[in-house]
């Protein structure tokens, strides 16, 4: 797709439009890079998770172009957003491999809400933001039985899902076509980043060609389309508006962990998601 053709489409479309597309890919994918936790340990998944969104990244838009095109303070971003995005993804899977999805998807979503709350205004935007928060709440089982390791990744994923909104709006800001380009060149970041880590871990992958096309497949699905529909919705809403729709993705991991993983959830959690559903319905975007 072309950079006028991509740009195209980002403008004729609500921005909302891209947010709820990628909110049902953003869980999909680790979903099914649970499964593959019987055949590869957690660091293995996640580096093979970036390095194939990074393989996707390379083929489609040679993303290296967009380095020499952008100021210092842009490739400084970039650089950043790479690191962050290869401990953003490991810490997620040291803490989905000992924890529900939706469990961590709450927590991963706290940061979130502490921008929302800084960059929305006006009461009804308050009383959204309330709901949303006690809907996450709901969503938290803090059960302590083995799992305070996976409470220290979830928190941890938490704090770099907040530098990821803050540095994907600053590459997103001087127009979509071109922030798509950059995020590729971070994703390529990443996967060298997280090489040490991983690549041992990931190995028994290569030895199966069904292993590889699973990862590539939670690639695409975890980093590929959601992370590019993102950045269309970052171009055009604001962080405190972004960081609010995001509480919607841990009802929609929720759902996901139910189809998928057939990790049913308590009647609490799906008050909590009714309740996060009510504060994006009632959210009125700050332009």
């Amino acid at each position: 797709m072309t950079t006028l053709s991509q740009s195209a489409i980002a403008q004729r479309l609500p921005p909302e439009c891209f947010f709820v597309a990628s909110a049902l890919f953003h869980y999909l994918g680790p979903a099914f890079a649970v499964l593959l936790f019987a055949h590869i340990a957690p660091i293995g998944v996640a580096w093979l998770r970036i390095f194939s969104a990074a393989f996707v990244f390379a083929l489609w838009q040679r993303p290296w172009r967009a380095f020499g095109e952008s100021s210092k303070q842009s490739q400084r971003d970039v650089i950043a957003l790479g690191a962050v995005l290869a401990a953003m993804n490991m810490t997620f899977y040291l803490a989905l491999a000992r924890l529900p999805l939706a469990t961590v998807a709450a927590i991963e979503f706290l940061g979130p809400l502490a921008l929302a709350a800084f960059g929305l205004r006006g009461r009804r935007n308050t009383i959204a933001l309330v709901l949303a928060v006690v809907g996450v709440y709901q969503l938290i089982d803090f059960s302590p039985t083995g799992a305070a390791l996976g409470y220290v990744f979830a928190f941890a994923n938490c704090a770099l899902f907040v530098l990821y909104i803050v540095l994907g709006h600053r590459i997103a800001e001087n127009g979509s076509s071109l922030g798509v380009c950059r995020l590729g060149l971070a994703m390529l970041i990443a996967a060298i980043v997280a090489l040490p880590f991983g690549i041992v871990d990931a190995a028994p992958a290569f030895m199966s060609f069904a292993l590889v096309a699973a990862a590539l497949g939670v690639g695409v699905c975890s980093s590929v389309i959601p992370y590019v529909l993102d950045q269309f919705a970052m171009a055009r809403l604001s962080r405190g508006t972004f960081a609010l729709m995001l509480t919607l993705l841990p009802a929609t991991a929720t759902v996901v962990g139910l189809l998928v993983l057939e990790q049913v959830p308590k009647l609490s959690e799906c008050a909590g998601i009714a309740l996060v559903i009510a504060g994006i319905a009632l959210h009125r975007r700050v332009t």
